[in-house]
């Protein structure tokens, strides 16, 4: 009976999945983002990258992750890591239909360093420079706290840069609960007896 319960509600949960995914695609567009300019390393050197220059076609739509790294943040987030670590493997998979890419506050020397040591061979990842981007979609603070999010851009055709959503890992009052989906290590531990419990990733382990 308790199986029957259960699969009774995941039917339920994947339904609310679909109907928020729906309710998202129905989205009207923002109004033209500003084109920020971010920081790339290439060769050594860091290369000014335009926010337009991320988003490659009309139909294939930029998925920027916002890892808190740089200004207040002065370690890289255990949890972003955590989760970079997971998109690293699927961002080939990702970009069958989408452009991805990972921006810290950090310097691009630091990040690129940091990422280096993670092992990380398929992000993108790139620094906010003196961008104002994160300030405007409210993953920074004035005094340069970071907060973890995720969000949209896509190019309309024969329309400018526009913004279409952003989800925070702050959902309510639960904390860190709004991005559980974009990381399997949640999910995987939901499915024990045990749960999550009081557990919170580290970005070095003993064992």
């Amino acid at each position: 009976r308790k199986r029957d319960e259960i699969q009774r509600a995941e039917v339920a949960l994947r339904d609310q999945r679909e109907r928020v995914a729906a309710l998202r695609r129905e989205l009207p567009l923002d109004q033209p983002v500003e084109d920020h300019r971010f920081l790339e390393l290439r060769d050594g050197q860091p290369h000014p990258v335009p926010l337009s220059q991320l988003v490659s076609g009309t139909d294939r739509p930029l998925i920027l992750m916002h890892f808190m790294f740089g200004k207040a943040q002065t370690d890289p987030c255990p949890m972003c890591t955590m989760w970079a670590d997971g998109y690293d493997g699927v961002v080939p998979h990702l970009r069958q239909n989408v452009e991805f890419a990972v921006l810290a506050a950090a310097e691009i020397e630091a990040f690129e360093a940091y990422g280096r040591r993670r092992g990380w061979r398929n992000l993108r990842l790139l620094s906010a420079g003196e961008s104002t981007l994160k300030r405007d979609l409210g993953v920074e603070t004035d005094d340069g706290a970071q907060h973890p999010g995720v969000s949209v851009f896509t190019r309309p055709a024969g329309d400018s840069l526009r913004h279409v959503y952003s989800q925070s890992a702050d959902l309510g009052e639960d904390g860190f609960r709004g991005m559980d989906l974009l990381s399997p290590v949640w999910n995987d531990l939901d499915l024990t007896p045990n749960g999550r419990g009081g557990w919170f990733p580290s970005n070095q382990y003993d064992s």
